[in-house]
Protein backbone atom coordinates (compact mmCIF):
# COMPACT_ATOMS: atom_id res chain seq x y z
CA UNK A 1 0.00 0.00 0.00
CA UNK A 2 1.25 3.24 -0.87
CA UNK A 3 1.73 6.07 1.21
CA UNK A 4 1.73 10.10 0.97
CA UNK A 5 5.49 9.83 2.50
CA UNK A 6 6.67 7.60 -0.86
CA UNK A 7 6.52 4.71 1.91
CA UNK A 8 5.91 1.09 1.52
CA UNK A 9 3.24 -0.42 4.26
CA UNK A 10 5.15 -3.81 4.11
CA UNK A 11 8.42 -3.31 6.42
CA UNK A 12 11.23 -3.10 3.35
CA UNK A 13 14.23 -5.79 3.12
CA UNK A 14 11.92 -9.07 2.50
CA UNK A 15 8.64 -10.18 2.11
CA UNK A 16 5.87 -10.79 4.88
CA UNK A 17 5.71 -14.15 6.43
CA UNK A 18 2.91 -16.05 4.91
CA UNK A 19 -1.05 -15.78 6.32
CA UNK A 20 -2.17 -18.84 7.90
CA UNK A 21 -4.91 -20.77 6.34
CA UNK A 22 -8.56 -19.79 6.94
CA UNK A 23 -10.28 -21.29 9.86
CA UNK A 24 -13.12 -23.78 8.98
CA UNK A 25 -15.66 -21.52 10.80
CA UNK A 26 -14.01 -17.97 10.55
CA UNK A 27 -16.59 -16.44 12.80
CA UNK A 28 -15.23 -17.57 16.10
CA UNK A 29 -12.21 -16.84 14.81
CA UNK A 30 -12.57 -12.99 14.27
CA UNK A 31 -14.79 -12.74 17.63
CA UNK A 32 -11.54 -14.21 19.48
CA UNK A 33 -9.33 -11.74 17.59
CA UNK A 34 -11.72 -8.73 18.17
CA UNK A 35 -11.80 -9.53 21.88
CA UNK A 36 -7.55 -10.35 21.89
CA UNK A 37 -7.30 -6.57 20.47
CA UNK A 38 -10.21 -5.23 22.89
CA UNK A 39 -8.46 -6.68 25.73
CA UNK A 40 -4.97 -5.93 24.79
CA UNK A 41 -6.11 -2.16 24.06
CA UNK A 42 -7.66 -1.90 27.58
CA UNK A 43 -4.63 -2.89 29.50
CA UNK A 44 -2.45 -0.75 27.57
CA UNK A 45 -4.80 2.14 28.26
CA UNK A 46 -4.58 1.23 31.67
CA UNK A 47 -1.01 1.01 32.08
CA UNK A 48 -0.80 4.56 29.99
CA UNK A 49 -3.52 6.21 32.48
CA UNK A 50 -1.55 4.51 35.67
CA UNK A 51 1.50 6.22 34.38
CA UNK A 52 0.10 9.27 33.54
CA UNK A 53 -1.88 9.49 36.65
CA UNK A 54 1.54 9.03 38.70
CA UNK A 55 3.42 11.65 36.89
CA UNK A 56 0.59 13.85 37.08
CA UNK A 57 0.13 13.21 40.88
CA UNK A 58 3.82 13.61 41.11
CA UNK A 59 3.67 16.84 39.36
CA UNK A 60 0.88 17.79 41.71
CA UNK A 61 3.53 17.60 44.90
CA UNK A 62 6.56 19.00 43.17
CA UNK A 63 5.20 21.71 41.60
CA UNK A 64 4.41 23.88 44.56
CA UNK A 65 8.07 23.20 45.93
CA UNK A 66 9.98 24.00 42.50
CA UNK A 67 7.64 27.75 42.43
CA UNK A 68 8.23 28.06 45.92
CA UNK A 69 12.10 27.31 45.49
CA UNK A 70 12.79 28.84 42.29
CA UNK A 71 10.31 32.16 42.24
CA UNK A 72 7.79 32.40 39.64
CA UNK A 73 10.16 34.03 37.30
CA UNK A 74 12.69 31.59 37.11
CA UNK A 75 10.44 28.91 37.09
CA UNK A 76 8.72 30.98 34.23
CA UNK A 77 11.95 30.41 31.78
CA UNK A 78 12.17 26.30 33.02
CA UNK A 79 8.84 26.23 31.28
CA UNK A 80 9.87 28.23 28.56
CA UNK A 81 12.97 26.22 28.19
CA UNK A 82 10.88 22.88 28.16
CA UNK A 83 9.27 24.23 25.01
CA UNK A 84 12.19 25.29 23.02
CA UNK A 85 13.43 22.16 23.59
CA UNK A 86 10.22 20.78 22.57
CA UNK A 87 10.84 22.37 19.36
CA UNK A 88 13.74 19.65 18.31
CA UNK A 89 11.38 17.41 17.58
CA UNK A 90 11.82 18.13 13.91
CA UNK A 91 16.02 17.56 13.99
CA UNK A 92 16.08 14.09 14.89
CA UNK A 93 13.74 12.99 12.23
CA UNK A 94 11.16 10.83 14.85
CA UNK A 95 12.65 7.50 13.71
CA UNK A 96 10.87 5.72 16.62
CA UNK A 97 8.09 6.96 15.71
CA UNK A 98 8.21 5.83 12.46
CA UNK A 99 9.29 2.43 13.52
CA UNK A 100 6.34 2.36 15.90
CA UNK A 101 3.98 2.93 13.24
CA UNK A 102 5.61 0.31 10.82
CA UNK A 103 5.76 -2.51 13.68
CA UNK A 104 2.35 -1.82 14.20
CA UNK A 105 0.83 -2.41 10.76
CA UNK A 106 3.03 -5.70 10.30
CA UNK A 107 2.90 -7.14 13.90
CA UNK A 108 2.97 -10.81 11.78
CA UNK A 109 6.19 -9.74 9.76
CA UNK A 110 9.33 -12.04 9.93
CA UNK A 111 11.82 -11.38 13.06
CA UNK A 112 14.60 -10.57 10.56
CA UNK A 113 12.20 -8.11 8.77
CA UNK A 114 11.25 -6.08 12.09
CA UNK A 115 14.99 -6.74 12.80
CA UNK A 116 16.16 -4.26 9.37
CA UNK A 117 13.50 -1.89 10.45
CA UNK A 118 14.93 -1.05 14.34
CA UNK A 119 18.32 -1.01 12.52
CA UNK A 120 16.80 1.67 9.76
CA UNK A 121 15.60 3.57 12.80
CA UNK A 122 18.99 3.77 14.63
CA UNK A 123 20.43 4.57 11.14
CA UNK A 124 17.90 7.37 10.89
CA UNK A 125 18.88 8.65 14.48
CA UNK A 126 22.98 8.66 13.98
CA UNK A 127 22.61 10.54 10.23
CA UNK A 128 20.00 13.23 12.35
CA UNK A 129 22.35 13.63 15.29
CA UNK A 130 24.73 16.50 13.69
CA UNK A 131 21.38 18.39 12.92
CA UNK A 132 20.45 17.72 16.52
CA UNK A 133 23.28 19.66 17.30
CA UNK A 134 23.81 22.33 15.44
CA UNK A 135 20.08 23.41 16.63
CA UNK A 136 20.72 22.30 20.21
CA UNK A 137 23.78 24.55 20.31
CA UNK A 138 22.35 27.21 18.88
CA UNK A 139 19.07 27.10 21.04
CA UNK A 140 21.21 26.96 24.14
CA UNK A 141 23.24 29.70 23.25
CA UNK A 142 19.73 31.77 22.52
CA UNK A 143 18.17 30.80 25.32
CA UNK A 144 18.93 33.93 28.13
CA UNK A 145 17.69 36.17 25.23
CA UNK A 146 14.56 34.06 24.31
CA UNK A 147 13.11 33.70 28.13
CA UNK A 148 14.76 37.34 28.99
CA UNK A 149 17.15 36.01 31.76
CA UNK A 150 18.80 38.36 33.91
CA UNK A 151 22.37 39.04 33.95
CA UNK A 152 22.99 37.15 36.39
CA UNK A 153 20.55 33.61 35.17
CA UNK A 154 22.06 33.96 32.12
CA UNK A 155 25.04 31.37 32.15
CA UNK A 156 22.82 29.10 34.09
CA UNK A 157 20.01 29.24 31.89
CA UNK A 158 22.25 28.86 28.14
CA UNK A 159 23.51 25.32 30.88
CA UNK A 160 20.38 24.16 31.57
CA UNK A 161 19.42 24.10 27.91
CA UNK A 162 22.76 22.80 26.77
CA UNK A 163 21.89 19.97 29.70
CA UNK A 164 17.95 19.51 27.83
CA UNK A 165 19.49 19.04 24.73
CA UNK A 166 21.81 15.96 25.88
CA UNK A 167 18.87 14.78 27.65
CA UNK A 168 16.81 15.19 24.63
CA UNK A 169 19.34 12.97 22.38
CA UNK A 170 19.27 9.90 24.84
CA UNK A 171 15.65 10.14 24.78
CA UNK A 172 15.68 9.70 20.93
CA UNK A 173 17.73 6.27 21.75
CA UNK A 174 16.17 5.17 24.54
CA UNK A 175 12.36 5.38 22.81
CA UNK A 176 13.68 2.44 20.70
CA UNK A 177 12.91 -0.34 22.57
CA UNK A 178 9.46 1.50 23.85
CA UNK A 179 8.49 2.08 20.07
CA UNK A 180 8.83 -1.81 19.46
CA UNK A 181 6.82 -2.62 22.21
CA UNK A 182 4.43 -0.17 21.50
CA UNK A 183 4.08 -1.15 17.99
CA UNK A 184 3.61 -4.33 19.06
CA UNK A 185 0.76 -3.50 21.10
CA UNK A 186 2.27 -4.67 24.20
CA UNK A 187 2.82 -1.44 26.07
CA UNK A 188 0.82 -2.69 29.44
CA UNK A 189 3.41 -4.57 30.09
CA UNK A 190 5.18 -1.22 31.11
CA UNK A 191 2.37 -1.47 33.92
CA UNK A 192 3.78 -0.01 37.18
CA UNK A 193 7.39 0.77 36.16
CA UNK A 194 7.22 3.34 34.65
CA UNK A 195 4.85 4.82 37.49
CA UNK A 196 8.07 4.06 39.68
CA UNK A 197 10.60 6.10 37.34
CA UNK A 198 8.41 8.75 37.79
CA UNK A 199 8.44 8.51 41.46
CA UNK A 200 11.87 8.56 41.31
CA UNK A 201 12.45 11.46 38.71
CA UNK A 202 10.00 13.71 41.11
CA UNK A 203 12.86 12.88 43.98
CA UNK A 204 15.46 13.57 41.47
CA UNK A 205 14.63 16.90 40.65
CA UNK A 206 13.03 18.28 43.90
CA UNK A 207 16.31 17.14 45.28
CA UNK A 208 18.14 19.28 43.01
CA UNK A 209 16.64 22.44 43.28
CA UNK A 210 16.39 22.11 47.64
CA UNK A 211 20.34 21.45 46.76
CA UNK A 212 21.08 24.78 45.38
CA UNK A 213 21.72 23.46 41.83
CA UNK A 214 18.74 25.44 40.68
CA UNK A 215 17.93 25.27 37.19
CA UNK A 216 20.87 23.34 35.81
CA UNK A 217 19.83 20.63 38.49
CA UNK A 218 16.77 20.29 37.06
CA UNK A 219 18.19 19.73 33.68
CA UNK A 220 20.13 16.84 34.94
CA UNK A 221 17.02 15.45 36.50
CA UNK A 222 15.56 15.43 32.72
CA UNK A 223 19.07 13.04 31.76
CA UNK A 224 18.38 10.78 34.35
CA UNK A 225 14.86 10.49 33.71
CA UNK A 226 15.37 9.24 30.11
CA UNK A 227 18.24 7.26 31.55
CA UNK A 228 16.30 5.25 33.80
CA UNK A 229 12.96 4.98 31.27
CA UNK A 230 15.51 3.68 28.78
CA UNK A 231 16.96 0.87 31.07
CA UNK A 232 13.37 0.01 31.81
CA UNK A 233 11.87 -0.59 28.28
CA UNK A 234 15.15 -2.58 27.32
CA UNK A 235 14.89 -4.89 30.35
CA UNK A 236 10.90 -5.27 28.88
CA UNK A 237 11.86 -5.71 25.58
CA UNK A 238 14.36 -8.18 26.33
CA UNK A 239 11.44 -10.13 28.42
CA UNK A 240 8.77 -10.08 26.37
CA UNK A 241 10.16 -9.46 22.64
CA UNK A 242 13.13 -12.18 22.48
CA UNK A 243 13.70 -11.60 18.44
CA UNK A 244 14.29 -7.55 19.83
CA UNK A 245 17.57 -7.23 17.92
CA UNK A 246 19.09 -4.99 15.43
CA UNK A 247 19.75 -6.34 11.88
CA UNK A 248 22.14 -4.92 8.92
CA UNK A 249 19.32 -2.58 7.12
CA UNK A 250 18.41 -2.16 3.76
CA UNK A 251 19.09 0.88 1.33
CA UNK A 252 15.27 0.04 0.90
CA UNK A 253 14.67 -0.32 4.25
CA UNK A 254 16.48 3.22 5.56
CA UNK A 255 15.04 4.97 2.95
CA UNK A 256 11.50 3.98 3.28
CA UNK A 257 12.03 5.15 7.03
CA UNK A 258 13.81 7.97 6.50
CA UNK A 259 10.82 9.03 3.92
CA UNK A 260 8.43 8.47 6.55
CA UNK A 261 10.25 9.97 9.59
CA UNK A 262 10.49 13.69 7.85
CA UNK A 263 6.75 13.99 7.44
CA UNK A 264 6.25 12.80 10.90
CA UNK A 265 8.70 15.31 12.00
CA UNK A 266 7.63 18.42 10.25
CA UNK A 267 4.24 17.07 11.72
CA UNK A 268 5.42 16.93 15.34
CA UNK A 269 6.95 20.56 14.86
CA UNK A 270 3.99 21.34 13.51
CA UNK A 271 1.97 19.95 16.60
CA UNK A 272 4.99 21.53 19.33
CA UNK A 273 4.44 24.96 17.78
CA UNK A 274 0.80 24.76 18.16
CA UNK A 275 0.99 23.50 21.78
CA UNK A 276 3.74 25.04 23.30
CA UNK A 277 4.28 28.24 21.28
CA UNK A 278 1.55 29.63 23.88
CA UNK A 279 4.17 29.98 26.78
CA UNK A 280 7.02 31.27 24.52
CA UNK A 281 4.79 34.27 23.50
CA UNK A 282 3.23 34.73 26.19
CA UNK A 283 6.83 35.22 27.77
CA UNK A 284 8.68 37.14 25.16
CA UNK A 285 5.81 39.79 25.01
CA UNK A 286 4.52 39.49 28.19
CA UNK A 287 6.64 38.39 31.03
CA UNK A 288 7.84 34.35 32.75
CA UNK A 289 5.52 35.62 35.68
CA UNK A 290 2.74 35.08 33.48
CA UNK A 291 3.76 32.42 32.28
CA UNK A 292 4.39 31.11 35.55
CA UNK A 293 0.08 32.31 36.10
CA UNK A 294 -1.15 30.59 32.61
CA UNK A 295 0.55 27.30 33.14
CA UNK A 296 -0.60 26.83 36.21
CA UNK A 297 -4.07 27.88 35.67
CA UNK A 298 -4.63 25.28 33.19
CA UNK A 299 -2.56 23.18 34.94
CA UNK A 300 -5.97 21.04 35.28
CA UNK A 301 -7.12 21.04 31.97
CA UNK A 302 -3.24 19.92 30.51
CA UNK A 303 -3.22 17.10 32.98
CA UNK A 304 -6.94 16.01 32.05
CA UNK A 305 -5.86 16.17 28.34
CA UNK A 306 -2.87 14.30 28.65
CA UNK A 307 -4.91 11.15 30.45
CA UNK A 308 -7.38 11.29 27.65
CA UNK A 309 -4.74 11.54 24.83
CA UNK A 310 -2.85 8.25 26.29
CA UNK A 311 -5.20 6.31 27.15
CA UNK A 312 -7.00 6.86 23.02
CA UNK A 313 -3.66 6.27 21.91
CA UNK A 314 -3.18 2.76 23.55
CA UNK A 315 -5.43 1.73 20.70
CA UNK A 316 -3.86 3.09 17.85
CA UNK A 317 -1.41 0.01 17.65
CA UNK A 318 -4.61 -2.48 17.06
CA UNK A 319 -6.02 0.37 14.67
CA UNK A 320 -3.05 0.23 12.56
CA UNK A 321 -3.40 -3.17 12.34
CA UNK A 322 -6.73 -2.94 11.00
CA UNK A 323 -6.01 -0.70 8.14
CA UNK A 324 -2.88 -2.02 7.32
CA UNK A 325 -5.46 -4.91 6.19
CA UNK A 326 -7.92 -2.59 4.68
CA UNK A 327 -10.79 -3.36 7.26
CA UNK A 328 -12.46 0.40 6.70
CA UNK A 329 -15.66 -0.61 7.80
CA UNK A 330 -14.02 -1.76 11.44
CA UNK A 331 -11.62 1.05 11.34
CA UNK A 332 -14.76 3.56 10.69
CA UNK A 333 -16.23 2.06 13.59
CA UNK A 334 -12.94 2.18 16.20
CA UNK A 335 -13.40 6.35 15.02
CA UNK A 336 -16.81 6.43 15.78
CA UNK A 337 -16.33 5.23 19.26
CA UNK A 338 -13.31 6.94 19.93
CA UNK A 339 -15.05 10.23 19.14
CA UNK A 340 -17.57 9.32 21.67
CA UNK A 341 -15.48 8.66 24.22
CA UNK A 342 -13.50 11.88 23.34
CA UNK A 343 -16.72 14.08 23.48
CA UNK A 344 -18.06 12.42 27.18
CA UNK A 345 -14.56 12.54 28.95
CA UNK A 346 -13.63 16.35 27.74
CA UNK A 347 -17.35 17.54 28.58
CA UNK A 348 -17.32 15.83 32.06
CA UNK A 349 -13.78 16.82 32.76
CA UNK A 350 -14.11 20.06 31.06
CA UNK A 351 -17.26 20.95 33.19
CA UNK A 352 -15.40 19.62 36.48
CA UNK A 353 -12.28 21.56 36.05
CA UNK A 354 -14.14 24.91 35.12
CA UNK A 355 -16.68 24.77 38.49
CA UNK A 356 -13.62 23.88 40.65
CA UNK A 357 -10.61 25.13 39.45
CA UNK A 358 -10.06 28.16 41.15
CA UNK A 359 -10.35 26.28 44.25
CA UNK A 360 -7.97 23.95 43.65
CA UNK A 361 -5.67 26.41 42.58
CA UNK A 362 -6.10 28.42 45.77
CA UNK A 363 -5.28 25.36 47.67
CA UNK A 364 -2.53 24.08 45.80
CA UNK A 365 -0.59 27.20 45.17
CA UNK A 366 -2.51 30.39 46.07
CA UNK A 367 -4.98 32.04 44.22
CA UNK A 368 -2.60 34.74 42.90
CA UNK A 369 -1.61 32.32 40.19
CA UNK A 370 -5.21 32.03 39.17
CA UNK A 371 -5.87 34.06 35.70
CA UNK A 372 -9.45 34.25 35.85
CA UNK A 373 -12.95 32.86 35.16
CA UNK A 374 -12.85 33.93 31.20
CA UNK A 375 -9.09 32.57 30.57
CA UNK A 376 -10.44 29.29 32.43
CA UNK A 377 -13.22 28.79 30.45
CA UNK A 378 -11.29 29.29 27.15
CA UNK A 379 -8.44 26.68 28.13
CA UNK A 380 -10.92 24.30 28.95
CA UNK A 381 -12.42 24.93 25.44
CA UNK A 382 -8.95 24.78 24.07
CA UNK A 383 -8.12 21.60 25.69
CA UNK A 384 -11.83 19.98 24.69
CA UNK A 385 -10.41 21.30 21.02
CA UNK A 386 -7.17 19.13 21.18
CA UNK A 387 -8.38 16.09 22.38
CA UNK A 388 -10.43 15.76 19.06
CA UNK A 389 -7.85 17.25 16.85
CA UNK A 390 -5.33 14.62 18.33
CA UNK A 391 -7.40 11.60 18.37
CA UNK A 392 -7.63 12.14 14.42
CA UNK A 393 -4.15 13.02 14.29
CA UNK A 394 -3.71 9.55 15.70
CA UNK A 395 -5.89 7.81 13.12
CA UNK A 396 -3.87 9.71 10.29
CA UNK A 397 -0.85 8.59 11.34
CA UNK A 398 -1.88 4.88 11.39
CA UNK A 399 -2.95 5.26 8.26
CA UNK A 400 0.71 6.26 6.95
CA UNK A 401 -0.39 8.88 5.61
CA UNK A 402 0.58 12.24 7.41
CA UNK A 403 1.35 14.60 4.24
CA UNK A 404 -1.95 16.54 4.35
CA UNK A 405 -1.91 16.67 8.38
CA UNK A 406 0.74 18.62 7.92
CA UNK A 407 0.43 20.89 5.58
CA UNK A 408 -2.90 21.71 7.09
CA UNK A 409 -1.16 22.08 10.43
CA UNK A 410 1.47 24.26 8.67
CA UNK A 411 -0.72 26.62 7.49
CA UNK A 412 -2.71 26.63 11.29
CA UNK A 413 1.07 27.31 13.01
CA UNK A 414 0.71 30.36 10.86
CA UNK A 415 -2.81 31.48 11.31
CA UNK A 416 -2.56 30.98 14.96
CA UNK A 417 1.09 32.51 15.68
CA UNK A 418 -0.06 35.61 13.61
CA UNK A 419 -3.11 36.04 16.44
CA UNK A 420 -1.23 35.16 18.71
CA UNK A 421 1.17 37.97 18.60
CA UNK A 422 -1.46 40.33 17.73
CA UNK A 423 -4.01 39.09 20.67
CA UNK A 424 -1.78 38.55 23.48
CA UNK A 425 -0.28 42.65 22.70
CA UNK A 426 -4.32 43.58 23.06
CA UNK A 427 -5.68 40.82 25.79
CA UNK A 428 -2.94 39.65 27.54
CA UNK A 429 -3.30 35.59 28.87
CA UNK A 430 -6.29 35.46 27.54
CA UNK A 431 -5.33 36.93 23.91
CA UNK A 432 -3.31 33.29 23.32
CA UNK A 433 -6.09 31.52 24.42
CA UNK A 434 -8.54 33.31 22.29
CA UNK A 435 -6.02 32.42 19.22
CA UNK A 436 -5.41 29.39 20.06
CA UNK A 437 -8.66 28.67 19.69
CA UNK A 438 -9.75 30.84 16.57
CA UNK A 439 -6.60 29.31 14.93
CA UNK A 440 -7.09 25.63 15.39
CA UNK A 441 -10.09 25.64 13.92
CA UNK A 442 -8.35 25.24 10.55
CA UNK A 443 -7.20 21.72 12.03
CA UNK A 444 -11.21 21.06 13.38
CA UNK A 445 -12.43 21.12 10.19
CA UNK A 446 -9.78 19.94 8.00
CA UNK A 447 -8.48 16.82 10.05
CA UNK A 448 -12.50 14.84 10.02
CA UNK A 449 -11.97 15.23 6.42
CA UNK A 450 -8.51 14.02 6.06
CA UNK A 451 -9.66 10.73 8.33
CA UNK A 452 -13.15 10.15 5.85
CA UNK A 453 -10.85 9.78 3.04
CA UNK A 454 -8.48 7.78 4.92
CA UNK A 455 -11.16 5.41 5.89
CA UNK A 456 -13.04 5.39 2.47
CA UNK A 457 -15.63 6.88 4.72
CA UNK A 458 -18.64 9.49 3.46
CA UNK A 459 -19.40 12.38 4.99
CA UNK A 460 -21.68 13.02 7.57
CA UNK A 461 -25.64 12.03 7.07
CA UNK A 462 -28.14 14.23 7.99
CA UNK A 463 -29.10 12.05 11.46
CA UNK A 464 -25.82 12.38 12.31
CA UNK A 465 -24.87 16.01 11.63
CA UNK A 466 -27.99 16.38 14.55
CA UNK A 467 -26.87 13.88 16.86
CA UNK A 468 -23.42 16.09 16.94
CA UNK A 469 -25.68 19.01 17.16
CA UNK A 470 -26.86 17.89 20.29
CA UNK A 471 -24.07 16.84 21.86
CA UNK A 472 -22.40 20.27 21.29
CA UNK A 473 -25.29 21.79 22.88
CA UNK A 474 -25.15 19.53 25.98
CA UNK A 475 -21.49 20.51 26.33
CA UNK A 476 -22.24 24.39 25.82
CA UNK A 477 -25.16 24.21 28.65
CA UNK A 478 -22.70 22.16 31.04
CA UNK A 479 -19.58 24.19 30.53
CA UNK A 480 -21.48 27.75 31.13
CA UNK A 481 -23.24 26.25 34.21
CA UNK A 482 -20.09 25.34 35.69
CA UNK A 483 -18.14 28.33 34.51
CA UNK A 484 -20.42 30.17 36.32
CA UNK A 485 -20.47 28.00 39.66
CA UNK A 486 -16.76 28.57 39.55
CA UNK A 487 -17.10 31.83 40.27
CA UNK A 488 -18.64 31.42 43.46
CA UNK A 489 -17.44 28.05 44.66
CA UNK A 490 -14.47 28.26 46.97
CA UNK A 491 -13.60 25.27 49.17
CA UNK A 492 -11.80 26.02 52.39
CA UNK A 493 -9.71 22.90 52.79
CA UNK A 494 -8.79 19.80 50.13
CA UNK A 495 -11.50 17.61 51.39
CA UNK A 496 -14.45 19.78 50.56
CA UNK A 497 -12.78 20.28 47.01
CA UNK A 498 -12.60 16.28 46.24
CA UNK A 499 -16.05 15.86 47.71
CA UNK A 500 -17.26 18.60 45.25
CA UNK A 501 -15.40 17.14 42.03
CA UNK A 502 -16.41 13.69 43.07
CA UNK A 503 -20.14 14.95 43.32
CA UNK A 504 -19.89 17.36 40.06
CA UNK A 505 -18.38 14.27 38.17
CA UNK A 506 -20.87 11.87 38.76
CA UNK A 507 -23.80 14.21 38.13
CA UNK A 508 -22.18 15.86 35.34
CA UNK A 509 -21.36 11.99 33.58
CA UNK A 510 -24.66 11.06 34.04
CA UNK A 511 -26.11 13.91 32.66
CA UNK A 512 -24.20 14.04 29.38
CA UNK A 513 -24.42 10.28 29.16
CA UNK A 514 -28.48 10.53 29.16
CA UNK A 515 -28.74 13.61 27.65
CA UNK A 516 -26.01 13.78 25.29
CA UNK A 517 -26.17 11.15 22.90
CA UNK A 518 -28.52 9.52 20.89
CA UNK A 519 -29.61 6.18 22.16
CA UNK A 520 -27.55 4.26 19.46
CA UNK A 521 -24.48 6.00 20.23
CA UNK A 522 -25.16 5.99 24.06
CA UNK A 523 -25.62 2.18 23.56
CA UNK A 524 -21.96 2.51 21.64
CA UNK A 525 -20.24 4.00 24.64
CA UNK A 526 -22.05 1.62 27.11
CA UNK A 527 -20.36 -1.09 25.30
CA UNK A 528 -17.02 0.16 24.67
CA UNK A 529 -16.45 0.72 28.04
CA UNK A 530 -17.76 -2.29 29.15
CA UNK A 531 -15.94 -4.29 26.06
CA UNK A 532 -12.77 -2.65 27.87
CA UNK A 533 -13.58 -3.70 31.55
CA UNK A 534 -14.24 -7.09 30.36
CA UNK A 535 -10.57 -6.87 28.90
CA UNK A 536 -9.21 -5.92 32.03
CA UNK A 537 -10.79 -9.18 33.70
CA UNK A 538 -9.67 -11.61 31.38
CA UNK A 539 -6.10 -13.20 30.92
CA UNK A 540 -3.78 -12.51 28.53
CA UNK A 541 -4.27 -15.34 25.73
Amino acid sequence: MATDAGFVAPLPGGPLVPSPAAAPNPAPAKVAKSANLTRRASLTAVASLLDYTVKAGVSLVITPILVGALGRSLYGMWEMLGRLIGYMAATDGRPTEALRLVISQNQTAGVMEKRRAIGAALVVWVLMLPLVALVGGSLSWLAPTLTHAPEAQRAAVRLTCALLVVAFIFAGLAAVPESTLRGMNLGYKRMGLQSATSIVVGALAVWAVKGGFGLPGLGGSWIARDFIVGAVYWLLVRKYLPWFHVAKPTRAAVKGLLSMSVWLAVGDLVAKLLLASDVLVLGWIISPAAVTTYVLTSYAARTGTGIFVFTAGAAMPGLGGVLGKKQFASAAKIRHELRMLTWLFTTVVGATILAWNHSFLHLWVGSKNYAGPWVDLLIVCNALQTAFIRTDSYIIDASLRPRARVIFGAITVVATLTLGVVLTHALGIAGICLALLIGRAIQSISYPLIVSSCLEKPRLNMAERLAAIRMAITTVVLFAAASIAGRVLIAPHWFMWLGGVLLTVAFVGAFTLFLGPTSADRRIIVGRVRAMVTGLRRREA
